[in-house]
């Protein structure tokens, strides 16, 4: 028998055995994902009601009576980044409506529905229009002000003002701990997510969490009261990876579109955020809008969360020199 048979032979039982714990070790890592989501959406179900608009099934929460406030989260966010404090401090005074960007938290993104900032731009227009808001305040933090910018460009008939909380305006100061979710190809990100995202942001969630809300502590009600706990599902993996391949594309039409805007833009930034430079990023966007006021505060960059009474002060006072 030639030398080469049972070394052809060889090689294919290893190569077989290697596929064999690859797939094993991925149906093993798919479960622990599966048994984490089942357990995080066990604790933390959907607090609000579900509104169906093109392209987009929205979550929302909505407190209180008064003029329309529309808040919108960040990259990586939820609403409970306003449920948190935020809502109940405004509620007594305002309608206050919190929403789960389309894919983030517990709204689902139709299947053929584009990730675009102004595909979700739009799907807020469409909620602000279901929703009988008239023109909303549009609050926006972090990644939620550079979409509502988007908003009040395309649609300026449905916003009345712009409270931006830490808006992004410039990608390059994006973290390098999360410019690893800038992942191109759907499949290749819903593969991660479901196998080896879940384990290793169990694994890092601390650090991340620490990172976004430096210099100020993670507050430790902050995976539950918070809605933490909800990062740790595939499809919020999948809707940052989207968010951050979104922003290149999208954000330089947002920036061209700034000197033309004429209703009230108010910016407010932590002095020590550590996510997005105040220089950078707020005196920046205060130059391209007319008429816009910025105003620093103690803090980082979280402060719907960890200065939720100063962030709805700011957003009183946009309130205030604003016509509804």
């Amino acid at each position: 028998m030639p030398v080469g048979v049972p070394l052809m032979s060889t090689a294919v039982s290893v190569a077989l055995f290697v596929l064999l714990l690859v797939v094993g070790l991925a149906a093993a890592l798919a479960l622990l994902t599966l048994r984490t989501v089942r357990r995080v959406e066990a604790a933390l179900p959907p607090a609000g009601r579900f509104v169906d608009v093109p392209g987009a099934l929205l979550h929302v929460v909505e407190r209180g009576h008064g003029p329309a406030l529309l808040l919108v989260h960040g990259l990586g966010g939820q609403l409970g980044n306003f449920t948190y404090a935020l809502v109940d401090e405004l509620a007594d005074d305002f309608h206050v409506v919190a929403v789960d960007r389309p894919g983030s938290g517990y709204s689902a993104r139709a299947p053929t529905a584009s990730a675009s900032l102004s595909a979700q731009a739009d799907a807020l227009a469409a909620l602000i229009e279901t929703l009988a808001l008239d023109r909303a305040i549009v609050v926006g933090h972090s990644l939620g002000g550079t979409i509502a910018l988007a908003l009040a460009q395309r649609h300026p008939e449905r916003v009345a003002a712009l409270a931006l909380v830490a808006p992004l305006i410039h990608p390059s100061d994006v973290p390098a701990a999360l410019r690893g979710l800038r992942i191109v190809q759907l499949r290749l990100c819903q593969l991660i997510a479901w196998t080896l995202a879940i384990p290793i942001l169990i694994a890092k969630r601390e650090d991340l969490l620490a990172l976004v809300f430096r210099p100020e502590a993670v507050p430790r009600d902050y995976a539950m009261r918070g809605g933490g706990l909800l990062a740790l599902r595939p499809s919020h993996f999948v809707a940052a990876c989207a968010d951050l391949g979104a922003i290149p594309q999208g954000l330089p039409a947002i920036v061209q579109g700034c000197g033309a805007m004429r209703l009230p833009v108010s910016i407010l930034y932590g002095r020590s955020d550590n996510v997005l430079s105040p220089l950078r990023q707020g005196e920046t966007l205060r130059s391209l809008l007319p008429g816009a006021q910025l105003a620093l505060i103690e803090g980082g960059h979280m402060l719907p969360v960890t200065a939720p009474t100063r962030t709805a002060q700011f957003i009183r006072e946009v309130a205030a020199r604003t016509r509804i």
